[in-house]
């Protein structure tokens, strides 16, 4: 397995091998340290532990605070892949000030070694102040869960001509601006290949195909532990919450009925 970190420039390598870009959130060291041992070549420190984590309904409420945290912890357990995080919803898009001084936050306090922030168009002069000031930044388009009661649920997102034209238009205006990469979330196949086909950086697919540079998933989703959400495009690799109701209902009957600990699992005096 290949251990040589991953940086911005590994990945534009990448989509110019044509080597697809593997990509999973973390929350925690633990999971981090196994998505680092397992080859998983970038950390997305989402803003989805709102969801996963907390246990809100959206993403809007977790915090720059909280986000500092989950990030740091998620740095403490990689060696190789690279870490970027997710920046939390009004912590840039009330000001490229706000915006450069949280980001800055996320790479001196926490460790982070780039953000992530939602929009096209109206965040691209907010990305290329941020890269100007050596923040590398990737961009989010089609469905941004910050914009949840904008669109009024999680549909599909560019679905016709006109709005596939501007999410490309979009997407070549994040690049212009500086984007090392963009995920595509929940669009059409076909609109997703042609931008990964236009743009220079990679993509970044989450419900959007096989055609991107690279695919992320939710770790929560794909592992099967989280079951508040279900959706197309989340291929379940495990079912952690059966086993682990499996784990805890046998844990809880052994102390019920006195055979946990044993003996053998007890200190003695002699």
């Amino acid at each position: 397995m290949n251990t040589e970190k991953v940086t911005t420039r590994t990945l534009l390598k990448m989509k110019k091998k044509g080597e697809k870009i593997a990509c999973l959130t973390a929350y925690d060291y633990l999971t981090a340290r196994l998505l680092d041992e397992c080859g998983i070549d970038l950390i997305l420190v989402g803003d989805s532990a709102a969801m996963v984590f907390a246990g809100y309904e959206n993403t809007l409420p977790i915090t720059m605070e909280a986000m500092l945290y989950h990030t740091a912890a998620v740095k403490r357990g990689v060696k190789r892949a690279m870490v970027v995080a997710d920046m939390p919803f009004l912590s840039y898009q009330t000001s490229i000030a706000d915006a450069a001084q949280n980001a800055g936050r996320f790479l001196k306090e926490s460790g982070a070694e780039a953000v992530k922030i939602e929009g096209g168009r109206v965040a691209a002069p907010i990305v290329k102040n941020l890269v100007e000031r050596g923040i590398p930044v990737m961009g989010h388009l089609g469905l941004t869960p910050q914009s949840i009661h904008k669109f009024g649920g999680y549909q599909l997102q560019a679905k016709d001509k006109e709005s596939a034209e501007r999410l490309m238009a979009a997407a070549k205006a994040l690049e212009n601006a500086g984007c090392f990469a963009i995920v595509l979330e929940k669009i059409p196949y076909q609109v997703a290949q042609e931008v990964s086909r236009e743009l220079s950086i990679p993509t970044i697919g989450i419900g959007a195909g096989p055609y991107c540079d690279g695919q992320i998933l939710v770790v929560d989703d794909m592992e099967g532990r989280y079951e508040g959400f279900e959706a197309k495009f989340v291929r379940r690799y495990a079912d952690l919450a059966g086993q682990m109701r499996t784990a805890f209902k046998a844990y809880h009957k052994d102390v019920k009925e006195k055979s946990f600990p044993s003996l053998d699992e007890s200190f003695s005096q002699e």
